[in-house]
């Protein structure tokens, strides 16, 4: 049988190859078990069960719920595909000691997933995929058919999302966003997030445009990631029909990345630095701020000016949320578009970011490009590259010790002053510009990223860091 592991964010594989029903039985049955075996005070034995758009995901969490049934589980299955903070909002909403979300993600088409979250509504903490793991092949797989469960009762078949949708409404000021009148677009990459603008929108002055929002297993030929790269066609349209702003949502819509109203694009560390500046000049709010390590340095800068304690984990958003259950956090980013908020779950939010972000415009009564043209003059440039290249895994632990022995001693003329090793390897200079090694948790692939001054200089610290590689 297929080895089964757990990366930054659940399981994923390729479907039909090591994705199938079989191996998702296995996991499904072994989340289960877990569940059974640590019973949590105050959750029931309810669990939430969700899916989006690829190919076969609806059959795989019926599947899954089939199966969390026959163990006795009272299971809620969406009806219909889903954004992933939804169903985690009915994690919590419910009181269920669990949930699942059928998802690749921002993963190629090939791919899907599943992703385990706890009952705090969250990303599962690595004790419990660990411990889902360890209790693979354990007991033999219990089932209970879909239609016998439905007439039981042991699976309920219901919308999540509009719960999900009200709480988001209640982060916000939505009654300012109602009146702003902004024109907005939104790139849904052919993924679960389409339509729910204009669903919560409905009735305002806002005026929501939407892209791509097709049901397409394939995704238009794209991965569903909220980077430049996929946002070619939307960024034409733009230019041709200016908006106030774009925003982009992942495939699941737990992320997110945008562009200007023109077209050209914003990267996923402006949109986490606008929200943090929002946050404190409009909102007036205190509390930690959480990043992973793979984040720019500009969020550094911010908290150190306004005195803000800010804690950075190693990558993949089930470290974040360990810091937001803590509690006292008022954001939690992580480059890769995914933001939580305080006052909410404890997980990334792209549709809750998204409603932020118009409410930052409501606030201002200003062009998008004004408010980031001033947030540079205050606090510099900050220019990100991140490319992803093939790396046979086996070489990838003697990588990762030749960098970590072996750190250049300048980036781009400044002097190295720190190597962190504690996920990947990151070297820092004194000017803030940093570059970082790190081999993916859920792809077989190596990223390198790399922020400076320039987005020539950036560039050229990938190039570095594609060097460091060809030394093993």
């Amino acid at each position: 049988m297929s080895q089964i592991k757990f990366g930054t964010d659940g399981w994923r594989a390729i479907i039909a190859e090591d994705f199938t029903f079989a191996n998702l039985e296995r996991v499904a049955q072994a989340t289960a078990d877990y569940w059974k075996a640590n019973p949590i005070p105050g959750t029931t034995r309810k669990t939430v069960v969700g899916y989006d758009r690829r190919f076969l995901s609806d059959q795989f969490a019926r599947r899954t719920a089939e199966i969390l049934a026959g163990n006795g589980f009272q299971v809620t299955l969406t009806s219909e595909p889903t954004p992933t903070p939804s169903v985690s909002y009915a994690v919590k909403q419910q009181k269920a000691i669990g949930g699942v979300m059928i998802t690749a993600s921002h993963n190629p088409p090939a791919f899907n997933g599943f992703k385990l979250k706890a009952h705090y509504g969250g990303s599962a903490e690595p004790a419990m995929c660990q411990g889902v793991e360890a209790l693979l092949d354990r007991f033999p797989v219990a089932r209970l058919p879909f239609d016998l469960a439905l007439k039981a009762k042991k699976i309920v078949v219901s919308d999540v999302r509009p719960a999900h949708y009200n709480a988001v409404k209640k982060l916000v000021d939505f009654k300012r966003i109602a009146a702003s009148k902004v024109r907005f677009a939104h790139e849904a990459l052919f993924g679960v997030g389409a339509g729910c603008f204009d669903d919560l929108l409905q009735g305002t002055t806002c005026r929501v445009t939407t892209l791509n929002g097709a049901h397409d297993p394939n995704f238009g030929g794209i991965n569903p990631e909220p980077i430049a790269r996929n946002y070619t066609k939307s960024a034409a349209y733009l230019a041709k029909h200016p908006h106030d702003i774009c925003l982009v949502t992942d495939g699941d819509a737990d992320r997110v990345g945008g562009m200007m109203g023109n077209g050209a694009p914003l990267t996923t560390h402006q949109i986490i630095c606008l929200l943090l500046r929002h946050y404190v000049v409009n909102r007036r709010s205190t509390g930690r701020v959480v990043k992973a390590l793979t984040t720019t340095s500009m969020v550094d800068k911010m908290c150190r000016k306004w005195g803000l304690e800010l804690v950075e984990t190693g990558v993949g958003f089930k470290y974040i949320a360990s810091e937001m259950i803590r509690g006292g956090v008022m954001l939690g980013f992580e480059e890769s578009g995914g933001i939580g908020f305080a006052g909410h779950i404890p997980e990334r939010d792209g549709i809750a970011a998204g409603l932020m972000l118009l409410e930052m415009l409501a606030v201002e009564k200003r062009p998008l490009a004004k408010i980031l043209a001033e947030l540079e003059r205050e606090f510099g440039t900050y220019r990100y590259a991140r490319i992803d290249t093939q790396f046979p895994l086996e070489k990838r632990a003697a990588l990762m010790a030749f960098c970590k022995d072996h750190p250049p001693v300048r980036l781009r003329g400044s002097k190295v002053i720190d190597v962190k090793s504690s996920d990947g390897v990151k070297f820092i200079a004194e000017d803030d510009s940093w570059l970082m090694l790190r081999g993916s948790g859920t792809e077989p692939i190596l990223r390198i990223y790399a922020e400076s001054r320039s987005d020539a200089d950036a560039e050229a610290l990938l190039k570095l860091g594609v060097s460091l590689t060809k030394k093993i």
